[in-house]
Protein backbone atom coordinates (compact mmCIF):
# COMPACT_ATOMS: atom_id res chain seq x y z
CA UNK A 1 0.00 0.00 0.00
CA UNK A 2 1.40 3.39 -1.00
CA UNK A 3 1.69 6.37 1.37
CA UNK A 4 -1.35 8.14 -0.06
CA UNK A 5 -3.42 4.97 0.20
CA UNK A 6 -2.36 4.65 3.84
CA UNK A 7 -3.49 8.22 4.50
CA UNK A 8 -6.78 7.51 2.77
CA UNK A 9 -7.36 4.41 4.89
CA UNK A 10 -6.55 6.18 8.14
CA UNK A 11 -8.78 9.18 7.40
CA UNK A 12 -11.62 6.89 6.39
CA UNK A 13 -11.44 5.50 9.95
CA UNK A 14 -11.36 8.84 11.82
CA UNK A 15 -13.52 11.11 9.64
CA UNK A 16 -17.19 10.74 8.65
CA UNK A 17 -17.76 8.90 5.34
CA UNK A 18 -18.90 12.03 3.50
CA UNK A 19 -15.76 13.89 4.59
CA UNK A 20 -13.42 11.78 2.45
CA UNK A 21 -13.74 12.20 -1.33
CA UNK A 22 -12.18 9.57 -3.58
CA UNK A 23 -14.44 9.43 -6.64
CA UNK A 24 -12.45 10.64 -9.70
CA UNK A 25 -15.30 12.78 -11.04
CA UNK A 26 -15.71 14.52 -7.67
CA UNK A 27 -11.96 14.99 -7.26
CA UNK A 28 -11.84 16.73 -10.64
CA UNK A 29 -14.12 19.51 -9.36
CA UNK A 30 -11.29 20.60 -7.03
CA UNK A 31 -8.61 20.70 -9.73
CA UNK A 32 -8.13 24.48 -9.69
CA UNK A 33 -8.94 27.66 -7.83
CA UNK A 34 -9.90 30.96 -9.50
CA UNK A 35 -6.84 30.75 -11.75
CA UNK A 36 -8.37 28.11 -14.01
CA UNK A 37 -5.41 27.96 -16.40
CA UNK A 38 -3.56 25.78 -13.87
CA UNK A 39 -5.20 22.43 -13.13
CA UNK A 40 -4.19 19.37 -11.12
CA UNK A 41 -6.56 16.69 -9.86
CA UNK A 42 -5.83 16.01 -6.17
CA UNK A 43 -5.00 12.51 -5.00
CA UNK A 44 -7.53 12.81 -2.17
CA UNK A 45 -9.94 15.44 -0.82
CA UNK A 46 -11.06 15.70 2.80
CA UNK A 47 -13.70 18.06 4.20
CA UNK A 48 -13.22 18.35 7.97
CA UNK A 49 -15.66 20.21 10.21
CA UNK A 50 -13.38 20.90 13.17
CA UNK A 51 -9.83 21.75 14.17
CA UNK A 52 -9.33 18.16 15.28
CA UNK A 53 -10.46 16.94 11.87
CA UNK A 54 -7.90 19.18 10.17
CA UNK A 55 -5.20 18.09 12.62
CA UNK A 56 -6.02 14.42 12.00
CA UNK A 57 -5.60 14.89 8.27
CA UNK A 58 -2.33 16.78 8.69
CA UNK A 59 -0.92 14.23 11.15
CA UNK A 60 -1.73 11.41 8.78
CA UNK A 61 0.11 13.21 5.98
CA UNK A 62 3.05 14.21 8.17
CA UNK A 63 3.63 10.65 9.39
CA UNK A 64 4.00 9.43 5.81
CA UNK A 65 5.54 12.44 4.08
CA UNK A 66 2.44 13.03 1.95
CA UNK A 67 2.00 16.62 0.73
CA UNK A 68 -1.17 18.54 1.58
CA UNK A 69 -2.81 21.77 0.45
CA UNK A 70 -5.50 23.82 2.23
CA UNK A 71 -8.42 25.25 0.25
CA UNK A 72 -11.24 27.58 1.25
CA UNK A 73 -13.82 28.83 -1.23
CA UNK A 74 -11.46 28.38 -4.18
CA UNK A 75 -11.67 32.01 -5.33
CA UNK A 76 -7.92 32.69 -5.20
CA UNK A 77 -6.36 34.14 -8.34
CA UNK A 78 -2.76 32.99 -8.10
CA UNK A 79 -3.10 29.20 -8.01
CA UNK A 80 -2.36 29.15 -4.29
CA UNK A 81 -4.87 26.35 -3.70
CA UNK A 82 -3.73 24.27 -6.67
CA UNK A 83 -3.79 20.66 -5.42
CA UNK A 84 -0.95 18.15 -5.44
CA UNK A 85 -1.57 15.12 -7.66
CA UNK A 86 -0.09 12.76 -5.07
CA UNK A 87 -1.34 14.65 -2.05
CA UNK A 88 -4.35 15.57 0.07
CA UNK A 89 -6.50 18.65 -0.47
CA UNK A 90 -7.94 19.78 2.88
CA UNK A 91 -11.09 21.77 2.08
CA UNK A 92 -12.30 24.06 4.88
CA UNK A 93 -15.64 25.13 3.41
CA UNK A 94 -17.63 23.17 6.04
CA UNK A 95 -15.95 25.07 8.90
CA UNK A 96 -18.17 28.15 8.68
CA UNK A 97 -19.32 28.84 12.22
CA UNK A 98 -19.17 32.25 13.85
CA UNK A 99 -17.89 31.20 17.26
CA UNK A 100 -18.02 34.45 19.20
CA UNK A 101 -19.12 38.05 18.82
CA UNK A 102 -17.90 40.55 21.41
CA UNK A 103 -19.45 43.91 20.44
CA UNK A 104 -18.16 45.73 23.54
CA UNK A 105 -14.52 44.97 22.75
CA UNK A 106 -15.18 44.92 19.00
CA UNK A 107 -13.91 41.40 18.47
CA UNK A 108 -15.16 38.36 16.56
CA UNK A 109 -13.95 34.76 16.40
CA UNK A 110 -14.76 32.73 13.28
CA UNK A 111 -13.84 29.49 11.54
CA UNK A 112 -11.91 29.75 8.26
CA UNK A 113 -14.83 28.88 5.98
CA UNK A 114 -16.93 31.92 6.99
CA UNK A 115 -17.33 34.24 4.03
CA UNK A 116 -15.97 37.75 4.19
CA UNK A 117 -19.33 39.49 3.79
CA UNK A 118 -21.05 37.19 6.30
CA UNK A 119 -18.79 38.58 9.02
CA UNK A 120 -20.03 42.13 8.52
CA UNK A 121 -23.64 41.00 8.22
CA UNK A 122 -23.37 39.12 11.52
CA UNK A 123 -22.45 42.27 13.46
CA UNK A 124 -24.40 44.91 11.53
CA UNK A 125 -27.04 45.08 14.29
CA UNK A 126 -24.27 46.25 16.64
CA UNK A 127 -23.28 48.99 14.13
CA UNK A 128 -20.00 47.21 13.51
CA UNK A 129 -18.33 45.72 10.44
CA UNK A 130 -15.21 43.91 9.24
CA UNK A 131 -13.21 46.32 7.09
CA UNK A 132 -11.30 44.24 4.47
CA UNK A 133 -13.58 43.85 1.43
CA UNK A 134 -12.17 41.92 -1.56
CA UNK A 135 -14.32 42.12 -4.69
CA UNK A 136 -15.20 38.46 -4.15
CA UNK A 137 -16.33 39.12 -0.57
CA UNK A 138 -19.72 37.49 -1.14
CA UNK A 139 -18.04 34.11 -1.67
CA UNK A 140 -14.39 34.30 -0.54
CA UNK A 141 -13.64 32.90 2.91
CA UNK A 142 -11.65 34.42 5.75
CA UNK A 143 -9.17 31.53 5.82
CA UNK A 144 -8.17 32.36 2.25
CA UNK A 145 -8.08 36.07 3.11
CA UNK A 146 -5.60 35.27 5.88
CA UNK A 147 -3.48 33.12 3.57
CA UNK A 148 -3.23 35.79 0.87
CA UNK A 149 -3.41 38.90 3.11
CA UNK A 150 -6.34 40.11 1.01
CA UNK A 151 -7.16 43.78 0.72
CA UNK A 152 -10.05 45.17 -1.27
CA UNK A 153 -11.38 48.50 -2.40
CA UNK A 154 -11.18 50.12 1.05
CA UNK A 155 -7.62 49.06 1.88
CA UNK A 156 -6.36 52.58 1.08
CA UNK A 157 -7.73 53.84 4.40
CA UNK A 158 -8.27 50.69 6.40
CA UNK A 159 -5.41 48.42 5.39
CA UNK A 160 -5.24 44.72 4.60
CA UNK A 161 -6.24 41.55 6.40
CA UNK A 162 -3.08 41.64 8.52
CA UNK A 163 -4.23 44.92 10.08
CA UNK A 164 -7.49 43.35 11.28
CA UNK A 165 -6.51 39.82 12.36
CA UNK A 166 -5.46 39.67 16.00
CA UNK A 167 -5.12 35.97 16.68
CA UNK A 168 -5.04 32.62 14.93
CA UNK A 169 -5.47 29.00 15.88
CA UNK A 170 -3.17 27.12 13.51
CA UNK A 171 -2.54 23.48 12.68
CA UNK A 172 1.18 23.26 11.97
CA UNK A 173 2.61 20.91 9.31
CA UNK A 174 3.32 18.23 11.94
CA UNK A 175 -0.32 18.22 13.06
CA UNK A 176 0.19 20.13 16.32
CA UNK A 177 -2.20 22.97 17.17
CA UNK A 178 -0.85 26.35 18.32
CA UNK A 179 -2.12 29.86 19.03
CA UNK A 180 -0.51 32.82 17.28
CA UNK A 181 -1.27 36.33 18.51
CA UNK A 182 -4.32 36.80 20.69
CA UNK A 183 -7.09 39.30 21.34
CA UNK A 184 -4.93 42.38 21.87
CA UNK A 185 -3.55 44.70 19.22
CA UNK A 186 0.13 44.24 20.04
CA UNK A 187 1.00 41.18 22.14
CA UNK A 188 4.62 40.86 23.34
CA UNK A 189 7.18 38.63 21.68
CA UNK A 190 7.85 37.77 18.05
CA UNK A 191 4.98 38.59 15.70
CA UNK A 192 4.35 35.07 14.46
CA UNK A 193 0.79 36.07 13.61
CA UNK A 194 2.23 38.63 11.19
CA UNK A 195 4.52 35.98 9.69
CA UNK A 196 1.59 33.63 9.14
CA UNK A 197 -0.82 36.13 7.55
CA UNK A 198 0.06 36.27 3.86
CA UNK A 199 2.15 33.07 3.94
CA UNK A 200 -0.12 31.53 1.29
CA UNK A 201 -0.79 28.29 3.11
CA UNK A 202 2.89 27.31 3.26
CA UNK A 203 3.29 27.47 7.06
CA UNK A 204 0.16 25.69 8.27
CA UNK A 205 -3.64 25.87 8.24
CA UNK A 206 -5.64 28.47 10.17
CA UNK A 207 -8.66 26.85 11.84
CA UNK A 208 -9.85 29.78 13.96
CA UNK A 209 -9.46 33.51 13.34
CA UNK A 210 -9.90 36.36 15.83
CA UNK A 211 -10.53 39.70 14.13
CA UNK A 212 -11.13 43.24 15.23
CA UNK A 213 -14.28 45.05 14.18
CA UNK A 214 -14.80 48.72 13.37
CA UNK A 215 -17.70 51.05 14.06
CA UNK A 216 -19.82 51.87 11.03
CA UNK A 217 -18.97 55.42 9.94
CA UNK A 218 -21.45 58.17 10.64
CA UNK A 219 -21.51 59.27 7.01
CA UNK A 220 -20.44 57.87 3.64
CA UNK A 221 -20.23 59.84 0.39
CA UNK A 222 -19.47 58.35 -3.03
CA UNK A 223 -18.95 59.79 -6.50
CA UNK A 224 -18.03 58.59 -9.98
CA UNK A 225 -15.94 60.99 -12.06
CA UNK A 226 -15.45 60.47 -15.80
CA UNK A 227 -12.17 61.40 -17.47
CA UNK A 228 -10.89 61.42 -21.05
CA UNK A 229 -8.25 58.80 -20.25
CA UNK A 230 -6.63 56.95 -17.31
CA UNK A 231 -3.64 59.31 -17.17
CA UNK A 232 -5.92 62.29 -16.53
CA UNK A 233 -7.79 60.32 -13.90
CA UNK A 234 -4.44 59.47 -12.33
CA UNK A 235 -3.67 63.19 -12.01
CA UNK A 236 -6.91 63.57 -10.04
CA UNK A 237 -5.86 60.73 -7.74
CA UNK A 238 -2.53 62.42 -7.06
CA UNK A 239 -4.32 65.70 -6.40
CA UNK A 240 -6.67 64.10 -3.87
CA UNK A 241 -3.86 62.43 -1.95
CA UNK A 242 -1.65 65.54 -2.10
CA UNK A 243 -4.44 67.61 -0.54
CA UNK A 244 -4.18 65.56 2.66
CA UNK A 245 -7.51 63.82 2.15
CA UNK A 246 -7.50 60.08 2.94
CA UNK A 247 -10.43 58.55 1.05
CA UNK A 248 -11.89 55.25 2.12
CA UNK A 249 -11.47 54.13 -1.49
CA UNK A 250 -10.23 55.39 -4.84
CA UNK A 251 -10.92 52.95 -7.69
CA UNK A 252 -10.36 53.31 -11.42
CA UNK A 253 -11.72 51.53 -14.49
CA UNK A 254 -10.59 52.12 -18.06
CA UNK A 255 -13.04 52.18 -20.98
CA UNK A 256 -12.77 48.47 -21.76
CA UNK A 257 -13.56 47.61 -18.15
CA UNK A 258 -16.42 50.14 -18.10
CA UNK A 259 -17.97 48.51 -21.16
CA UNK A 260 -17.94 45.08 -19.50
CA UNK A 261 -19.14 46.23 -16.07
CA UNK A 262 -21.96 48.35 -17.45
CA UNK A 263 -23.20 45.52 -19.66
CA UNK A 264 -23.18 43.19 -16.68
CA UNK A 265 -24.77 45.43 -14.04
CA UNK A 266 -26.33 48.56 -15.55
CA UNK A 267 -24.68 50.58 -12.79
CA UNK A 268 -24.83 53.83 -14.76
CA UNK A 269 -21.19 54.20 -15.82
CA UNK A 270 -20.62 56.38 -18.89
CA UNK A 271 -19.80 54.19 -21.87
CA UNK A 272 -17.93 56.99 -23.62
CA UNK A 273 -15.61 57.77 -20.69
CA UNK A 274 -11.93 57.00 -21.21
CA UNK A 275 -11.71 56.20 -17.50
CA UNK A 276 -13.97 56.31 -14.47
CA UNK A 277 -12.82 57.14 -10.96
CA UNK A 278 -14.86 55.92 -7.99
CA UNK A 279 -14.05 57.93 -4.87
CA UNK A 280 -15.57 57.28 -1.46
CA UNK A 281 -15.12 59.19 1.78
CA UNK A 282 -16.42 58.16 5.19
CA UNK A 283 -16.22 59.31 8.77
CA UNK A 284 -17.82 62.02 10.96
CA UNK A 285 -20.61 63.67 8.98
CA UNK A 286 -19.33 67.25 8.88
CA UNK A 287 -15.77 66.28 8.04
CA UNK A 288 -16.84 63.72 5.43
CA UNK A 289 -19.24 66.00 3.58
CA UNK A 290 -16.95 69.01 3.82
CA UNK A 291 -13.97 67.22 2.35
CA UNK A 292 -16.19 65.53 -0.23
CA UNK A 293 -16.74 68.94 -1.80
CA UNK A 294 -12.97 69.30 -2.08
CA UNK A 295 -12.70 65.93 -3.82
CA UNK A 296 -15.35 66.92 -6.34
CA UNK A 297 -13.52 70.20 -7.03
CA UNK A 298 -10.19 68.39 -7.48
CA UNK A 299 -11.75 66.00 -9.99
CA UNK A 300 -13.27 68.81 -12.01
CA UNK A 301 -10.04 70.76 -11.87
CA UNK A 302 -8.10 67.75 -13.17
CA UNK A 303 -10.34 67.53 -16.23
CA UNK A 304 -13.35 65.43 -15.24
CA UNK A 305 -16.00 65.55 -17.95
CA UNK A 306 -18.79 64.42 -15.63
CA UNK A 307 -19.18 63.93 -11.89
CA UNK A 308 -22.02 61.78 -10.56
CA UNK A 309 -22.67 61.84 -6.82
CA UNK A 310 -24.55 58.91 -5.30
CA UNK A 311 -27.82 60.33 -4.00
CA UNK A 312 -28.86 57.35 -1.93
CA UNK A 313 -27.55 54.17 -0.35
CA UNK A 314 -29.13 52.19 -3.20
CA UNK A 315 -27.28 54.24 -5.80
CA UNK A 316 -24.03 53.88 -3.87
CA UNK A 317 -24.52 50.10 -3.71
CA UNK A 318 -25.14 50.03 -7.47
CA UNK A 319 -21.92 51.94 -8.17
CA UNK A 320 -19.99 49.40 -6.11
CA UNK A 321 -21.84 46.51 -7.73
CA UNK A 322 -20.53 47.72 -11.06
CA UNK A 323 -16.96 48.04 -9.82
CA UNK A 324 -16.90 44.71 -7.98
CA UNK A 325 -18.36 42.85 -10.95
CA UNK A 326 -15.32 43.71 -13.07
CA UNK A 327 -13.58 40.33 -13.11
CA UNK A 328 -16.72 38.30 -13.73
CA UNK A 329 -17.90 40.80 -16.35
CA UNK A 330 -14.84 40.11 -18.53
CA UNK A 331 -16.65 37.05 -19.84
CA UNK A 332 -18.73 39.48 -21.90
CA UNK A 333 -15.59 40.61 -23.72
CA UNK A 334 -13.53 37.45 -23.97
CA UNK A 335 -13.83 33.69 -23.34
CA UNK A 336 -10.61 33.74 -21.32
CA UNK A 337 -8.38 36.12 -19.38
CA UNK A 338 -5.40 36.31 -17.09
CA UNK A 339 -5.73 38.73 -14.17
CA UNK A 340 -2.58 40.24 -12.71
CA UNK A 341 -1.96 42.02 -9.45
CA UNK A 342 1.02 44.34 -9.61
CA UNK A 343 1.70 47.39 -7.47
CA UNK A 344 3.31 50.64 -8.60
CA UNK A 345 3.91 54.08 -7.11
CA UNK A 346 0.89 56.31 -7.77
CA UNK A 347 3.12 58.77 -9.64
CA UNK A 348 4.06 56.06 -12.15
CA UNK A 349 0.45 55.36 -13.12
CA UNK A 350 0.44 57.21 -16.45
CA UNK A 351 3.74 55.85 -17.80
CA UNK A 352 2.99 52.29 -16.66
CA UNK A 353 -0.46 52.26 -18.27
CA UNK A 354 1.05 53.59 -21.48
CA UNK A 355 3.65 50.82 -21.39
CA UNK A 356 0.96 48.19 -20.76
CA UNK A 357 -0.95 49.46 -23.82
CA UNK A 358 2.23 49.20 -25.89
CA UNK A 359 2.96 45.65 -24.71
CA UNK A 360 -0.65 44.64 -25.43
CA UNK A 361 -0.40 46.06 -28.95
CA UNK A 362 2.83 44.15 -29.56
CA UNK A 363 1.14 40.93 -28.41
CA UNK A 364 -1.99 41.61 -30.45
CA UNK A 365 -4.19 41.34 -27.36
CA UNK A 366 -6.54 43.55 -25.39
CA UNK A 367 -5.98 44.50 -21.74
CA UNK A 368 -8.73 45.87 -19.50
CA UNK A 369 -7.52 47.76 -16.45
CA UNK A 370 -9.31 47.82 -13.09
CA UNK A 371 -7.37 48.92 -10.05
CA UNK A 372 -7.14 50.36 -6.59
CA UNK A 373 -5.80 53.67 -7.83
CA UNK A 374 -5.32 55.15 -4.38
CA UNK A 375 -2.53 52.73 -3.45
CA UNK A 376 -1.31 51.84 -6.93
CA UNK A 377 -2.56 48.25 -6.94
CA UNK A 378 -3.19 47.37 -10.61
CA UNK A 379 -5.38 44.53 -11.86
CA UNK A 380 -4.70 44.29 -15.60
CA UNK A 381 -6.93 41.71 -17.27
CA UNK A 382 -5.29 40.18 -20.33
CA UNK A 383 -8.05 38.97 -22.65
CA UNK A 384 -7.57 35.99 -24.96
CA UNK A 385 -9.37 33.18 -26.75
CA UNK A 386 -8.34 29.71 -25.53
CA UNK A 387 -9.34 28.19 -28.88
CA UNK A 388 -6.96 30.28 -30.96
CA UNK A 389 -3.61 28.52 -31.34
CA UNK A 390 -0.80 30.37 -29.61
CA UNK A 391 -3.03 33.02 -28.06
CA UNK A 392 -3.11 31.60 -24.50
CA UNK A 393 0.68 31.41 -24.49
CA UNK A 394 0.97 35.01 -25.72
CA UNK A 395 -1.50 36.10 -23.05
CA UNK A 396 0.42 34.33 -20.29
CA UNK A 397 3.68 35.89 -21.48
CA UNK A 398 2.09 39.34 -21.63
CA UNK A 399 0.69 38.95 -18.10
CA UNK A 400 4.16 38.08 -16.81
CA UNK A 401 5.74 41.03 -18.63
CA UNK A 402 3.17 43.37 -17.08
CA UNK A 403 3.79 42.21 -13.53
CA UNK A 404 7.55 42.47 -13.99
CA UNK A 405 7.06 45.94 -15.47
CA UNK A 406 5.55 46.90 -12.12
CA UNK A 407 8.79 45.87 -10.38
CA UNK A 408 10.81 47.94 -12.86
CA UNK A 409 8.63 50.92 -11.95
CA UNK A 410 9.54 50.54 -8.28
CA UNK A 411 6.62 48.38 -7.26
CA UNK A 412 5.76 44.76 -6.49
CA UNK A 413 4.65 41.60 -8.29
CA UNK A 414 1.59 41.29 -6.06
CA UNK A 415 -0.55 43.45 -3.83
CA UNK A 416 -3.21 41.08 -2.55
CA UNK A 417 -3.70 38.05 -4.81
CA UNK A 418 -0.50 36.34 -3.71
CA UNK A 419 2.36 34.68 -5.59
CA UNK A 420 1.10 31.09 -5.67
CA UNK A 421 2.23 29.29 -8.82
CA UNK A 422 1.28 32.17 -11.10
CA UNK A 423 4.09 34.55 -10.16
CA UNK A 424 6.62 32.22 -8.52
CA UNK A 425 8.98 32.48 -11.49
CA UNK A 426 8.93 36.29 -11.19
CA UNK A 427 10.13 36.25 -7.56
CA UNK A 428 13.83 36.63 -8.56
CA UNK A 429 12.83 39.78 -10.44
CA UNK A 430 11.98 41.36 -7.09
CA UNK A 431 14.15 39.50 -4.58
CA UNK A 432 17.82 38.55 -4.46
CA UNK A 433 19.09 35.02 -3.88
CA UNK A 434 19.82 35.95 -0.26
CA UNK A 435 16.27 37.29 0.17
CA UNK A 436 14.77 34.07 -1.17
CA UNK A 437 17.11 31.97 0.98
CA UNK A 438 15.97 33.76 4.14
CA UNK A 439 12.31 33.24 3.18
CA UNK A 440 13.00 29.56 2.56
CA UNK A 441 14.59 29.24 6.01
CA UNK A 442 11.50 30.78 7.64
CA UNK A 443 9.32 28.34 5.74
CA UNK A 444 11.53 25.40 6.75
CA UNK A 445 11.27 26.43 10.42
CA UNK A 446 7.53 25.75 10.23
CA UNK A 447 7.64 22.93 7.68
CA UNK A 448 11.03 21.16 7.62
CA UNK A 449 9.65 18.26 5.57
CA UNK A 450 8.35 20.59 2.85
CA UNK A 451 4.92 18.96 2.61
CA UNK A 452 2.71 22.01 3.34
CA UNK A 453 1.48 23.50 0.04
CA UNK A 454 4.66 22.56 -1.83
CA UNK A 455 5.58 24.16 -5.15
CA UNK A 456 4.10 27.56 -4.28
CA UNK A 457 5.65 31.03 -3.89
CA UNK A 458 9.26 30.04 -4.57
CA UNK A 459 10.55 29.42 -8.12
CA UNK A 460 11.42 25.83 -8.92
CA UNK A 461 13.07 24.41 -12.06
CA UNK A 462 10.04 22.21 -12.70
CA UNK A 463 7.53 25.03 -12.48
CA UNK A 464 9.58 27.62 -14.36
CA UNK A 465 10.46 25.16 -17.11
CA UNK A 466 6.85 24.36 -17.91
CA UNK A 467 4.75 26.08 -20.50
CA UNK A 468 1.76 27.16 -18.45
CA UNK A 469 -1.62 27.84 -19.96
CA UNK A 470 -5.15 26.52 -20.29
CA UNK A 471 -5.45 22.75 -20.49
CA UNK A 472 -4.81 21.31 -23.95
CA UNK A 473 -6.34 17.89 -24.68
CA UNK A 474 -3.94 15.12 -25.61
CA UNK A 475 -4.30 13.74 -29.16
CA UNK A 476 -5.45 10.42 -27.65
CA UNK A 477 -8.32 12.27 -25.98
CA UNK A 478 -9.28 13.92 -29.24
CA UNK A 479 -9.28 10.50 -30.91
CA UNK A 480 -11.54 9.09 -28.20
CA UNK A 481 -8.92 6.55 -27.11
CA UNK A 482 -8.22 8.01 -23.66
CA UNK A 483 -10.25 9.93 -21.11
CA UNK A 484 -8.97 12.61 -18.70
CA UNK A 485 -9.77 12.53 -14.95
Amino acid sequence: MGALEEVKAELARVLPPDAVVTDPAELATYSCDGLAGYRTTPGLVVLPTSTEGVASAVRACSARGVPFVARGSGTGLSGGALPHAEGVLIVLSRMRRILEVDPVNQRMVVEPGVTNLAMSKAVAAHHLYYAPDPSSQVVCSVGGNVAENSGGAHCLKYGFTTHHVLGLEVVLPDGSVVELGGRTLDPPGYDLRGVFVGSEGTLGIATRVTVRLLRLPEAVATLVADFPDPSTAGEAVSGIIASGIVPAAVEMLDNLAIQACEAATGAGYSLDAGAALVVELDGPREECLGRFGEVEAICRGAGATRVRVAGSEDERALIWKGRKAAFAAMGRLSPGYFVQDGVIPRTALGPVLARIAHLASEAGLRVANVFHAGDGNLHPLVLYDPDRPGEPERAEELATRIVELCVDAGGSITGEHGVGVDKACSMPKMFSEDDLAVMARVRAAFDPAGICNPGKVFPTPRLCGEVIGPYRPHPLELAGVAERW
